[in-house]
């Protein structure tokens, strides 16, 4: 079957892949859609380490082939949106609802790929970037088959993250200012996530002009051209004076880390969604925080999947959420490398791979 390998030196896409069958507890999907996220190409790029070789990809929506013993929530032919999160459920942060800190689902690769004899690691506890894969059971959730899948498969990572970093860390209120830096994927998500929650003012930052309209039509009230303005802090005063409630850091740039803690609030938190090198280091000033400010990191939306999936997949469907306007272009597998190119440019919000 079709997919695509990072070997350590370059990515590439192969027609020889083979994944075993679904074992206790874990479910066999056809990928339909796959999205590519900054993550995919920051394992390629070293800014995540990961072993290799690795199948990449780690947002995506498909069919269920197969499940293994004990599966009953999903059988095959229902269509799943992926999680990358393959909890225990049993562990005291899953008992607290916490499955973002489960410690099974980090930094454990399984290897249920191969090639040639040769195993292969997974990506994420996923690897949407083959026409099938095997995830523990936890992260297939069942969606109505009404949504299309090249829209559905941007629910497990962009939307969990940016949405839910808004609605379950930030906890954006009725009234409150947003902050967002970087008008990607993740940042388009913050700020439909804080348009949904009722944030009166909501503010995108982006050296991208084009990205403006968008950001609006997905609940933006202001943008701010970061390329055009000589003084972005003092762009994003004049519309906010007293500083940010909430602000939202979604490039992964330390400088934009200061600055997005720089402009908050009294009593204001900054979130941290973008992901810098690993060893990079981010520094504020001390005396700013002693008015309650807050730095938040954030992995993963703080999501619960099986519940949050399923409810903005339903808030799509009601016309609350916007999906197919995320997905900016569709590319076949083969085309991997376009793909990729797009999206380290920013010429796409979201670019979707299909099979």
């Amino acid at each position: 079957m079709r997919g695509v390998i990072f070997d350590g030196r370059q990515p590439q896409v192969v027609d020889d892949l083979e994944v075993r069958d679904p074992g206790p507890g874990e479910v066999l999907v056809g990928i339909r859609a796959a999205g590519l996220c900054h993550s995919d190409l920051s394992v390629v790029d070293g800014t995540i380490p990961f072993p290799v070789p690795v199948v990449l990809g780690h947002e995506g929506a498909g069919i269920v082939e197969a499940v293994g013993q004990g599966v009953r929530h999903v059988a095959p032919g229902d269509h799943v949106a992926l999680s990358t999160l393959a909890n225990c459920g049993a562990c005291a942060e899953c008992d607290r609802g916490r499955p973002t800190m489960c410690r099974a689902s980090i930094g454990r690769p399984g290897r249920p790929f191969s090639r040639g004899g040769r195993p292969l690691h997974n990506f994420a506890s996923n690897s949407a970037f083959a026409e099938r894969t095997v995830v523990k059971a936890v992260q297939a959730v069942r969606i109505h088959p009404d949504i299309p899948l090249t829209s559905a498969a941007l629910i497990g990572c962009g939307v969990l993250t940016g949405v839910g970093a808004a609605l379950n860390r930030a906890k954006v209120d009725r009234g409150d200012t947003v902050l967002v830096i970087g008008t990607g994927g993740i940042g388009l998500n913050v700020i439909q996530g804080a348009r949904i929650a009722g944030a009166l003012t909501i503010v995108a930052v982006d050296a991208n002009p084009a990205k403006g309209a968008v950001a609006r039509r997905f609940g933006a009230t202001h943008f701010i051209d970061a390329s055009a303005v000589p003084d972005t802090s003092a762009a994003v005063k004049e519309i906010l004076p007293t500083g940010a409630d909430h602000a939202f850091e979604c490039v992964g740039n330390t400088r934009l880390i200061r600055q997005a803690v720089d402009l908050l609030d009294r009593h204001g938190q900054a979130v941290l969604l973008g992901v810098p090198p690993a060893t990079e280091e981010a520094s504020f000033l001390v005396s700013s925080m002693y008015l309650d400010k807050s730095i938040l990191g954030c992995r993963y939306g703080s999501s619960r999947p099986q519940r949050d999936i399923g409810l903005y997949a339903e808030l799509y469907r009601a016309g609350r959420l916007m999906l197919d306007e995320l997905v900016t272009e569709t590319y076949p597998v083969e085309d991997f490398a376009k793909a990729a190119d797009d999206a380290h440019h920013g010429r796409v919000a979201r670019g979707v791979l299909t099979f």
